[in-house]
């Protein structure tokens, strides 16, 4: 994660929605690596700089200043909270 090129923040209200599985929206949002393009692989941070999970950007750095709050802009992939939540089906 440290490493990766194309990082998105979320603010603290929105973690736990990140971490049960729901796409990132606008209004959630932090900060995004300028320069971002739309569909990028992104890593998700929370805004103390903890790696949440990765995702793929929706819309670029650019259409993310545009957009109205309800837009998503970070679609999930995957999270910190997928063990947990899928624990019981695991092998």
């Amino acid at each position: 994660a440290p490493l990766s090129q194309y990082k998105v923040w979320v603010k603290p209200g929105s973690e736990q929605s990140f971490l049960y599985g729901n796409h990132v929206l606008k209004s959630g949002l932090g900060r995004v690596t300028e320069s971002t393009a739309q569909y990028q692989g992104v890593v998700v941070y929370s805004m103390a700089d903890v790696p949440l999970g990765f995702g793929v950007a929706a819309k670029s750095t650019q259409e993310c200043r545009k957009v109205d709050p309800l837009a998503i802009v970070v679609f999930h992939q995957a999270d910190v909270g997928e063990y947990v939540r899928n624990e019981d089906t695991l092998t």
